[in-house]
C-alpha cells in the first residue's frame, strides 16, 4: 500500500473508478507529482499502483462544484465522453478553430483521440472532426506554417503529424522516445521550422517535420521531462523543464534530483546554456513572456508559478501564490504585458498580473476535475480555452480581462 505522509486520510475522489472497470497499466500514473502532491500521498514511478489507484490517480481532494466566479454564463463547452482532456490549442489561423488531446482511463490506459473543434456564430462549441491513436494523447500544437497540420505526442512514445483536413489519412509518425511524450510545441520564429518533444526518458528531441529521423537528441535532464517550449523571440533557444524524484512505498528515496529550468541553444545539444533548481517539486510547465524575451514563468507540483529573468538567473523576479495544489499549466497572455493564466489540480483556472500582485485577479472554478489543458486565443484578446479530467472544454472571457487598465494592454 502507498506510504501516508503526515495526518492526512485521502478524501473519495469525485470521478473514482475502481481497478476492475479498466485495464489499468501499473506502469503508468501519469504524473507521479499528482500523486504525490493530491492527498498528501507518496507513489513511487517504478512501483504496482494497483491498490490505491482510486485515490492517487484521481482527484484526491474534495472541492465545491460552484464557480467561485463564472466568467460568461454562456460559454461554449463541449463534452469529450469517455475521454479526459490533457491539452487544448486555440489556432493561429482561424479564430474559431481549436484541437483537443484526450485520453481514454484518465491516460492510465487505452487510447486517445484528437478532437478537432470549432466555435460557431451561435456561441457552440461543436466538433468538426474526431482522430484516433491507440495510446493516450497528452499534448497537442498547430503548425506554424499549415493551418490544417497538427502535431500530437502520446503514452507509446511517439509523435503524430495529421492532416485534420483529409481525415482518412494516417498520420506521419515519428518514434524514438522510448517513454510517454508529454510535451510537444512548434518553433514560433520565422527563421526555422522545428518541432521539440519532452519525454518522461528524461530527453528532449529535435525534429524536422519533413525528415523521419529527429534532428538532435538534448540529455541533460536526470528526470522526466514535462515542458519543452520554444523562446517566440529568440532562433534556436527553448527551455525545458523536468521532476525531481520518486518515492517508493516505505517513505525512501528511490532517486532525486532536478526540479530543474534549463535553458537550451538548439544548436548545442550537448549541454544546456543555463540551468537552475527552479522548484522544490516536480516542474510541469513553463512559458516565455510575449512581450519580454528574458522573462518566462514556471508551474509546478508546490502549487507555485514563478517568473524568472534570463539576465539575473539566480533567483525567481516573481512568485504567485493561491494554487491548492498542482499547478498544471501556465500561459502568458499574447495581449497583455504581464498578464498569465494557470490551471491546477485544485479544479481552478486563474488569472494573474505579476507586475500588480502576488495573488490571482480571478479565480474560475467551472470544472470537477484536474484542470490539464489551457490556451489563449491570439485572434481574440482574453479569451482562453482550458480542458480538464471532467472531460469537459470551455471556452470563455474571464472577467479580470475587462478590468485591467489600458497600459497594461497590446
Amino acid at each position: 500500500m502507498a506510504v501516508l505522509i503526515g495526518n492526512q486520510l485521502p478524501p473519495t475522489p469525485s470521478s473514482y473508478v475502481s481497478d476492475e472497470s479498466f485495464p489499468h497499466n501499473p506502469d503508468r500514473c501519469p504524473e507521479r507529482s499528482r500523486c504525490d502532491q493530491v492527498g498528501d500521498w507518496a507513489n513511487a514511478s517504478q512501483e504496482p499502483r494497483n491498490s490505491y489507484v482510486g485515490y492517487n490517480c484521481f482527484s484526491g481532494a474534495e472541492m465545491t462544484r460552484t464557480q467561485d466566479l463564472c466568467p460568461d454564463v454562456s460559454m461554449p463547452t463541449f463534452l469529450t465522453p469517455n475521454r479526459h482532456g490533457y491539452s487544448v490549442r486555440f489556432s493561429p489561423f482561424q479564430a474559431e478553430r481549436l484541437v483537443c488531446a484526450t485520453s481514454q482511463y484518465f491516460g492510465l490506459a487505452g487510447g486517445g483521440t484528437l478532437f478537432l473543434l470549432e466555435v460557431t456564430p451561435e456561441g457552440n462549441l461543436v466538433e468538426l472532426d474526431t482522430f484516433q491513436w491507440g495510446d493516450g494523447l497528452f499534448d497537442v500544437v498547430w503548425s506554424e506554417t499549415d493551418a490544417n497540420v497538427v502535431v500530437s505526442a502520446s503514452g507509446d512514445g511517439v509523435l503524430q503529424l495529421w492532416n485534420v483536413s483529409c481525415p482518412q489519412l494516417a498520420p506521419q509518425t515519428f518514434k524514438e522516445h522510448k517513454k510517454e511524450v508529454y510535451s510537444v510545441d512548434w518553433s514560433q520564429t520565422r527563421q526555422e521550422q522545428f518541432v521539440l518533444s519532452a519525454s518522461w526518458d528524461c530527453s528532449v528531441k529535435l525534429w524536422d517535420p519533413n525528415r523521419p529521423n529527429s534532428l538532435a537528441t538534448f540529455l541533460g535532464h536526470s528526470q522526466l521531462v514535462y515542458n519543452a517550449m520554444w523562446s517566440p523571440h529568440v532562433p534556436a533557444c527553448f527551455a525545458s523543464v523536468s521532476g525531481l524524484l520518486a518515492l517508493s512505498y516505505d517513505s525512501n528515496i528511490k532517486h532525486a534530483g532536478d526540479g530543474a529550468l534549463k535553458i537550451w541553444n538548439s544548436h548545442i545539444p550537448q549541454r544546456a546554456t543555463m540551468t537552475l533548481r527552479a522548484h522544490d517539486a516536480e516542474v510541469l510547465s513553463l512559458d516565455w513572456c510575449k512581450y519580454d524575451q528574458n522573462i518566462l514563468a514556471t508551474g509546478a507540483s508546490d502549487g507555485l508559478i514563478r517568473g524568472w529573468d534570463l539576465r539575473n538567473f539566480s533567483s525567481p523576479v516573481f512568485e504567485l501564490k493561491g494554487c491548492d495544489y498542482a499547478v498544471r499549466r501556465v500561459k502568458f497572455s499574447p495581449h497583455h504585458v504581464s498578464v498569465l493564466a494557470s490551471v491546477s489540480y485544485d479544479f481552478t483556472t486563474r488569472i494573474w498580473d505579476f507586475k500588480t500582485s502576488p495573488d490571482a485577479l480571478e479565480t474560475v472554478k467551472h470544472h470537477s476535475e484536474f484542470v490539464y489543458g489551457l490556451d489563449f486565443n491570439t485572434h481574440v484578446s482574453g479569451q482562453i480555452a482550458d480542458c480538464g479530467w471532467d472531460s469537459l472544454v470551455h471556452v470563455f472571457n474571464p472577467r479580470a480581462f475587462s478590468a485591467l487598465p489600458p497600459s497594461n494592454a497590446k
